[in-house]
């Protein structure tokens, strides 16, 4: 006979078809964690494993992405201009490592500067902010334009950094935006911004607004001068809960 895991004498729990410690409620499924920390779990679509950009375009025209890729890593070619993936998805969690140049060149926005874009339109910024102040929406972890970071997490230059990111994409109705994007962003492993609703897309010198887009989008990565390394790129697709 097999053992009964819940009750079914409990309440209802508010708009729900379930009881409080249902025992016919779903099961989650079983997703199987990296073996050493930041490695891609079981269900998580690799976008860049260390060995070639063939999941990668050019933003500019589609065409092959002129990054260069070695020793498990791609390096920004400056003047080549941003990649995206070929991938295109929306709601996430999304993981990336970073490394800024070890010899540190220039100053404030010219230090190590590139960007994660989600959906190609809603920016991470990524900058070396070790002893290098800048303005405050545009610093490393800043949601560019928008948000500051909670704390400045940076590594010294030289050092390989993360992002783990969680995006919410905004949602319309034809014209009319019913959701706006959340994000929230673990840089080092420390919380930087905590479920925060952004204002719109994210620009330079200019207010954010949204217009609406499609659902999905592709993650791009930025040619903003500087040879900034990126590996280890994954991602999850969110699904709501009680989903079998």
């Amino acid at each position: 006979m097999a053992k009964k895991l819940g009750y079914d004498d409990t309440p209802f729990l508010p708009d729900s078809k379930y009881r409080v410690h249902d025992p016919n409620r779903p099961q989650p499924r079983v997703v199987t964690p990296g073996e050493k920390s930041g490695e891609p779990p079981s269900d998580a679509i690799v976008l860049f494993d260390g060995t070639d950009l063939s999941k990668w375009v050019s933003s500019k025209d589609g065409g092959e992405a002129q990054w260069k890729v070695e020793n498990g890593y791609l390096e920004v070619v400056p003047g080549t201009g941003n990649i995206q993936t070929k991938e295109h998805f929306g709601d996430c969690q999304l993981h990336l490592e970073w490394m800024a140049p070890a010899e540190a060149e220039g100053e404030s926005q010219g230090r190590g500067n590139s960007g994660v874009f989600l959906m190609g339109l809603y920016e991470v910024q990524v900058l070396d902010c070790y002893d290098n102040p800048t303005y405050a929406d545009g610093t490393t972890a800043a949601i560019y334009g928008q948000y500051p970071p909670l704390v400045n997490a940076c590594r010294r230059p030289g050092e390989w950094q993360t992002y783990d990111i969680i995006w919410e994409a905004p949602r319309f109705e034809g014209e009319k935006l019913v959701r706006p994007a959340y994000l929230t962003v673990l840089h080092n492993g420390i919380v930087v911004h905590n479920h925060v609703a952004l204002l719109g897309t994210t620009g330079h010198r200019r207010l954010p607004e949204y217009k609406p887009h499609p659902p999905v989008g592709p993650l791009m990565l930025q040619d903003h001068g500087n040879p900034v390394r990126f590996r280890n790129i994954w991602y999850r697709v969110l699904t709501g809960y009680d989903q079998e």
